[in-house]
């Protein structure tokens, strides 16, 4: 009987630590993506005001320092102004949800019309709002840069120009390569998504890609600060940066 016990003891106190470290996997906390960018801007950035692809600097009310040699020809009041990206694009994951694809029935607008994709699964779903309010996959970026990449998987475009002048960050025939700066961040993001949401699944070449990235371009401190940041705030942890923050 004793021994019985034991096994139904050890079998509820593995599972309590399961559903802790679930907890632990991704954002369970913050639903709001308004949320998520106001406090990325006053508790992770503000004193690291310093935007991902570009490098550019930005003040308080989100105005953009163009660095030397910045230009770009489309979009130019969002050039003007920091926005927040989802570097896996809500897109790919948002896909993954029904509300997205094919609509709801409490998707409908105030003319009777209904609507499906990302506004009706942000309505509906409460785990497509965490996931697109996850701090770990949200950076600033120059609104045009932003507007630019839109939901391009990223990729090598060797021959390509920049499409930003000095800012080496290239845009064509819907793909994005980033300036050599950002790989490494990148990569940990899309690694980090993979395996804390089972919505959303690298493709095998993308994934490689990824590694390729994560191997060759190592985590800074500031990579480490940031994480630890959020961590604190959302109150889960990216089991990617952990592991590589380690060997600092």
């Amino acid at each position: 009987m004793q021994y019985f016990k034991n096994i139904r003891f050890s079998i509820v106190f593995f599972t309590l630590i399961l559903i802790q470290q679930t907890s632990l996997a991704n954002n369970q906390k913050i639903e709001s993506f308004s949320k998520a960018k106001k406090l990325l801007e006053k508790q992770v950035y503000q004193n690291h005001q310093v935007t991902l692809y570009c490098a550019a600097k930005f003040k308080t009310d989100k105005q953009v320092i163009f660095p030397d040699g910045f230009h770009t020809t489309k979009y130019i009041k969002r050039s003007k102004k920091i926005e927040w990206e989802h570097v896996v694009p809500a897109e790919n994951f948002g896909r993954a949800f029904s509300e997205w694809r094919d609509g709801h029935n409490k998707c409908v607008s105030s003319k009777s019309k209904s609507f499906k994709g990302r506004r009706c699964a942000e309505k509906v779903n409460v785990e497509y709002r965490y996931m697109q309010a996850d701090m770990f996959n949200l950076y600033p970026v120059i609104g045009a840069v932003n507007a630019l990449r839109s939901n391009y998987n990223f990729t090598m475009l060797p021959g390509e120009e920049s499409s930003f002048g000095s800012c080496a960050m290239k845009i064509n025939n819907r793909k994005a390569e980033p300036p050599q700066n950002a790989r490494g961040r990148i990569a940990r993001t899309y690694l980090y998504m993979d395996e804390a949401y089972q919505r959303y699944s690298m493709s095998k070449q993308q994934k490689r890609l990824m590694n390729a990235w994560d191997k060759t371009y190592p985590i800074s401190e500031w990579e480490c600060a940031r994480a630890k940041k959020i961590t604190e705030i959302q109150e889960s942890e990216n089991s990617v940066i952990k592991l590589r923050c380690k060997s600092l």
